[in-house]
């Protein structure tokens, strides 16, 4: 069940990634959170939907928790010494 968490939170993030590149040209670093957090309530309401999880705020919990832990790892990965 783990890798369909990954799967669905991936498709939306691809998904909203593409309809924002078409849409706008730049989204400004401080709203990058924000995105985060919308990307994990879509993709935990997916997940509770499609019944991958059976409890609503476990889902929440667990899709908000790894799309905000991933956009920390980036944000890491962007940092200079």
């Amino acid at each position: 069940m783990q890798i369909t968490y990954l799967v669905i939170i991936s498709l939306i993030t691809y998904i909203l990634g593409a309809f924002n590149k078409l849409k706008w040209t730049k989204i400004p670093n401080k709203y990058i959170p924000l995105q985060n957090v919308f990307i994990g309530l879509i993709s935990g309401f997916i997940c509770y939907f499609f019944k991958v999880e059976t409890n609503l705020l476990n889902s929440l919990v667990l899709c908000l928790s790894a799309t905000m832990s991933a956009g920390g790892i980036a944000d890491l990965t962007k940092m200079k010494d």
